[in-house]
């Protein structure tokens, strides 16, 4: 009885991990040339509504009120509905801030990046299924 490869099939464990080392090499290297930036402050706009626009610094207003009515009745649902929906806005306005761009690179690192990544998920899913080898 042969013995079963990567997922069950009989792909073959050598193209499975190969294929996985590439995948995590360009995987990695793809992330790590990933700038990641913000711009988030307490006077920039997050939204605008016409000619009126929501800054991060009006999100802490609504959380100030529901504080304060928090601390005089805890069971007052709408400084629980004030808080929450202002950190929820807070939350929103940082991750909409985040901005990502490719640092410099040469086109020999992007298309090395590319050849492990892509060829890395390609061996790795050939690996899964299975194939016969060619008999003489």
């Amino acid at each position: 009885m042969p013995v079963a490869g990567a997922g069950g099939s009989q792909g073959g464990i050598g193209r499975f991990f190969i294929g996985l080392i590439m995948m995590i090499a360009g995987g990695y290297l793809f992330l790590n040339s990933i700038h990641v930036t913000n711009n988030f402050g307490f006077g920039y706009a997050i939204r605008s509504f016409g000619s009126f626009n929501l800054t991060t610094g009006m999100t802490l207003i609504p959380f100030i009120f529901g504080i304060g009515f928090i601390f005089y009745n805890s069971k007052n649902p709408i400084g629980w509905i004030l808080a929450i929906a202002s950190l929820v806005m807070l939350g929103f306005g940082v991750i909409t801030s985040i901005h990502f761009r490719f640092r410099h690179m040469s086109a020999f690192d992007l298309l090395s990046i590319l050849v492990l990544l892509v060829g890395g998920i390609g061996l790795f899913l050939s690996a899964l299924r299975d194939f016969k080898e060619a008999t003489d």
